[in-house]
């Protein structure tokens, strides 16, 4: 019987990527170093990188018929990345994603260009044949109709023996009201440094503790600080840490979030305990900082 697969849930989008040697100047030229495409979006990063550490996964989002989808469909397959659960749209655009990375710090600056494409529904995730998944991740978008396919899944769950149940993971990446109702709704829930601030705390282990009381019974919450490692509190009531783990040089932080994401599922889904999940997340997210694009992470 084939292994079941990591589903993720969420957006993808082209990112466009110029690496200059500098942040420009106001009205100056600057010439590129180098700009490639690459596909991109928190769920599809997610699949990259779970493909690349060896979990069979699956991605599920919109996307508009055009040549960017069509670099899109290839470069998942290329990663052995299944996409038959695309959603694919009639109006709007896929979105795009302008990337300045600056080589001397390794920072980036990030120009969305958002279009009026819809994000999946639960009508849509009605399609997905639950049988052939054994963890489904949400990137935190459309959150009525999200908190409806979780409701799918809890109910699958309760017909099924305990080792045939779908663990469920939510992503809370941006500051918006409406993605608070998720917080109750995974068993492992990824909170942002971006809403731990929003909410006033200064440090992930302040933000794992005073956010937990909106997770559910016997659920996780974890929060990644970039260079101050991450944080994660369960139901024992004990705060576990990991530090970071930065590269000799700092080349390309885009994607490290989902980077981290994606280590932490991945570990936990072989059975490793949450410590170990969350350094594991911080080790594979600090060598993705120290490399252009994904190549590269696990060797």
């Amino acid at each position: 019987m084939a292994e079941k697969k990591v589903l993720c849930v969420g957006l993808v989008c082209l990112d466009i990527i110029s690496v200059v040697e500098r942040y420009p100047e106001e009205d100056t030229d600057t010439r590129c170093l180098s700009q490639r495409w690459q596909r991109g979006g928190n769920a599809s990063n997610s699949c990259t990188v779970l493909s690349l550490l060896g979990a069979p996964c699956a991605f599920m989002g919109s996307l508009a018929p055009g040549h960017i989808a069509d670099f899109i469909i290839s470069d998942f397959s290329r990663r052995r990345i299944e996409t038959s659960a695309v959603s694919w749209q009639t109006s709007g655009d896929t979105p795009c994603a302008c990337c300045l990375v600056n080589i001397s710090n390794g920072s980036r600056t990030v120009t969305l260009y958002d279009t009026n494409l819809p994000d999946v529904t639960a009508e849509d995730f009605q399609k997905v044949d639950l049988t052939r998944y054994k963890w489904i991740h949400w990137e935190g978008r459309n959150a009525d109709e999200q908190m409806k396919m979780i409701q799918r899944v809890s109910d699958y769950n309760k017909s099924c023996p305990a080792d045939q149940r779908i663990s469920v993971s939510v992503e809370i990446e941006k500051e918006q009201e409406d993605l608070y109702q998720l917080f109750p709704c995974g068993e492992v829930v990824f909170v942002s440094k971006d809403v731990a601030q929003h909410f006033g705390f200064t440090s992930s282990a302040e933000a794992v503790v005073g956010l937990y009381p909106r997770v559910k019974n016997g659920a996780y919450l974890i929060c990644a600080w970039a260079e101050q490692g991450a944080d994660a509190l369960g139901p024992d009531g004990r705060v576990l840490h990991s530090p970071s783990f930065p590269p000799e040089k700092i080349v390309d932080t885009l994607g490290a979030g989902d980077t981290f994401n994606a280590s932490v599922i991945y570990a936990l889904s072989k059975g490793q305990s949450m410590e170990e999940a969350i350094t594991f997340g911080c080790r594979i997210a600090g060598k993705k900082c120290g490399i252009h694009g994904y190549d590269g992470i696990v060797s």
